[in-house]
């Protein structure tokens, strides 16, 4: 006999599941980062923990709002209709994460609460901005472009669709970093920006191999990723690209006398994750899988980065 759930447990399951509850907490590792990049001396003081928890509710209402939009968007347009029912599906990419597709929720219900989670959103970071003691022009420009730019992925100005999905992605998920380290200090180092560009690029290369799964779908609503305007060669070729920029990020700065040798060691483990993610994709050509991988790369780069941080600056 199957379970009855009640219909509030099965709102939030869906509402849940409308905003990639996974994604959203991936995201929110953002602020571990930047936490533990700190001088050990400021991560425990009250202005340092009111702001980042001023910025992580802000945090959770933009991103619930850039994944209820993308989902209008994307029943709107038939462009998940075809990408997830117009596929053969597989436990890499269950339907059931599509509750628009699945009747559990209506448009108009995913519109207003994508509406009122960005208005959330907006609040809590304007309050974070208010409230910090580091009024720093830069630290304002990023933090108000991340909440401007990360909603018209998919919605709005629809940038993806234009050709721009990618460098928006690079930069939303870099600001993540950036903007709570920002408000809390004023200051932007080495360090932080090189942890700030290997978070966007972690999750620029799990979009990459997305979109590269999503070609016939996206190119049949106007969608202009990547991987659409290229050949396949052509999209291994800038996919080739992402991972060698991304393995840069980690190997320059200690060339250039920027970071520590002892920083590679650290992330070794990321790196040889990175290089078995595109190597097994040109094996296989499964962007899927690829895309799987990209989540560990992503999660065990944020680790290496913690773990660097906490040895480099102190635990305590």
């Amino acid at each position: 006999m199957t379970a009855q759930v009640s219909p509030v447990t099965g709102a939030v399951s869906a509402y849940a599941r409308l905003v990639k509850y996974r994604f959203v907490l991936d995201f929110l590792l953002c602020l571990i980062v930047g936490w533990t990049a700190l001088e050990v001396s400021s991560r425990l003081t009250g202005d340092t923990l009111l702001t980042l928890l001023f910025f992580a509710l802000g945090e959770i209402g933009v991103l619930s709002a850039v994944m209820a939009l993308d989902d209008v968007t994307g029943i709107e347009d038939g462009s998940d209709d075809a990408n997830y029912l117009g596929t053969d599906q597989t436990a890499l990419r269950p339907v059931k994460r599509k509750p628009l597709l699945t009747g559990e929720l209506t448009v108009q219900q995913a519109r207003r609460f994508g509406y009122l989670a960005l208005a959330w959103g907006a609040a809590w970071w304007a309050l974070a901005i208010a409230y910090t003691p580091h009024e720093s022009l830069w630290v304002i420009v990023v933090t108000v472009l991340l909440l401007v730019l990360s909603v018209q992925y998919s919605w709005g100005l629809k940038l993806s669709y234009y050709g721009l999905g990618e460098a928006v992605l690079l930069y939303s998920a870099s600001a993540f970093v950036l903007a709570p380290y920002g408000l809390v200090t004023g200051e932007l180092t080495t360090l932080i920006l090189v942890e700030a560009l290997l978070f966007g690029f972690g999750q620029l290369l799990i979009a990459g191999y997305s979109n590269t799964n999503d070609i016939s779908g996206d190119a049949a609503v106007g969608r202009r990723t990547v991987a659409v305007l290229t050949s396949p060669l052509g999209n291994r070729v800038f996919l080739g690209a992402l991972t060698t920029a991304n393995l840069l990020v980690v190997v320059v700065p200690v060339l250039a006398g920027l970071l520590p040798w002892w920083w590679l060691l650290v992330l070794a483990p990321f790196m040889a994750v990175r290089l078995l993610q595109y190597g097994a994709f040109l094996r296989n050509g499964d962007p899927l899988i690829a895309r799987g991988r990209g989540i560990t790369a992503f999660r065990t780069v944020v680790a290496c980065m913690i773990v660097f941080n906490l040895l480099h600056l102190g635990l305590w």
